[in-house]
């Protein structure tokens, strides 16, 4: 885990986490987890509970903007913050806010959508806040899983039934029009003298070093040609950078996400798939960063937290 050891005034341990059902995490030890790392932001993707389910207590003592989506048991994104931010953006033009425990439902800034987007507005797959307590904005992203394009869909090597390429479709318009609304996004930041944090479950695998079985998964949905293609083209210099991959140039991993089937956990056989994507001058903040594996021997989910502290000018 990361350390412990760091100065308040200037730090900022931030980290993304798919939960994968925020009351089976509870079970696993999600809260024990959440008061002990002592994160001063936390986006959150897959909580899958409507407001009215959720646990007592789910976000501890956090500053809670929840959007659940519409969808019972599906998808929902939330951002836990120390303080109150001073903006709550999602697409929908509705999120649950309140202290420990959404209570509420002010009027947040709507988002102007990117054409594209609509269909995904209510599914609870976006939030975005601004903080109060430091010149940064946090975007919590929970992209679609996909599926294979119809000329690769082989029945006998599928777990689901075929679809005729309709979920790599829906996969492919979402990323691209994700890609118009980050730049507009990212810019709005910038203008508004803010970095930017985009985190999340991309659901995608960017390069061979993301991906432990990379050789037998290139013709698999997460690992496509053309989804990696168009992760590079989020990222560079002067926009965006992976801040895991930059502090860890060199490695395989550190991966984020582990099947629940055979040893794929104990081998260490997983997929990169949970990101921090940052502007450049707080990429540079970055100054480490861990994968939570598990929790007093627990693990919280199928995906585990990724953890940087940023250290901040």
């Amino acid at each position: 885990m990361v350390s412990r050891s760091r100065s308040l005034e200037s730090m900022l341990r931030i980290a993304t986490a798919n939960v994968n059902g925020i009351r089976a995490a509870h079970r696993r030890g999600f809260g024990d987890w959440l008061a002990a790392r002592d994160c001063d932001v936390v986006a959150l993707q897959e909580v899958r509970a409507q407001a009215d389910k959720l646990p007592a207590g789910a976000f501890g003592d956090y500053h809670v903007a929840l959007d659940t989506g519409t969808i019972p048991g599906r998808n929902g994104v939330a951002v836990l913050t120390r303080h109150v931010p001073d903006a709550v953006r999602t697409w929908a033009g509705a999120a649950l806010v309140g202290a420990r425990q959404p209570d509420r439902v002010p009027a947040p800034d709507r988002v102007p959508l990117a054409r594209g987007l609509g269909p995904f507005a209510a599914q609870g797959r976006y939030l975005e806040v601004d903080l109060s307590d430091a010149p940064l904005t946090i975007a919590c992203l929970y992209l679609p899983k996909g599926g294979l394009p119809a000329e690769l869909q082989l029945t006998e090597r599928m777990r689901e039934a075929p679809d005729g390429g309709a979920r790599y479709a829906r996969k492919m318009g979402f990323m691209s029009a994700f890609a118009r609304y980050l730049v507009r996004t990212r810019r709005a930041a910038a203008a508004a003298g803010r970095e930017f944090l985009l985190m999340g479950d991309l659901n995608i695998a960017h390069t061979r070093q993301d991906l432990a079985a990379w050789r037998r998964n290139q013709r698999h949905d997460g690992f496509l040609p053309e989804e990696r293609d168009w992760f590079g083209r989020q990222l560079s210099p002067r926009t965006l950078v992976d801040v895991v991959r930059r502090l860890h140039p060199n490695d395989d991993g550190p991966y984020s996400w582990w099947s629940w089937l055979g040893q794929s956990f104990a081998n260490d056989s997983g997929w990169r798939l949970d990101y921090h994507l940052a502007t450049p001058r707080l990429a540079r903040a970055a100054v480490r960063s861990a994968v939570d594996r598990e929790f007093r021997g627990r693990r919280l989910s199928d995906h585990s937290p990724v953890v940087v502290d940023y250290d901040l000018p």
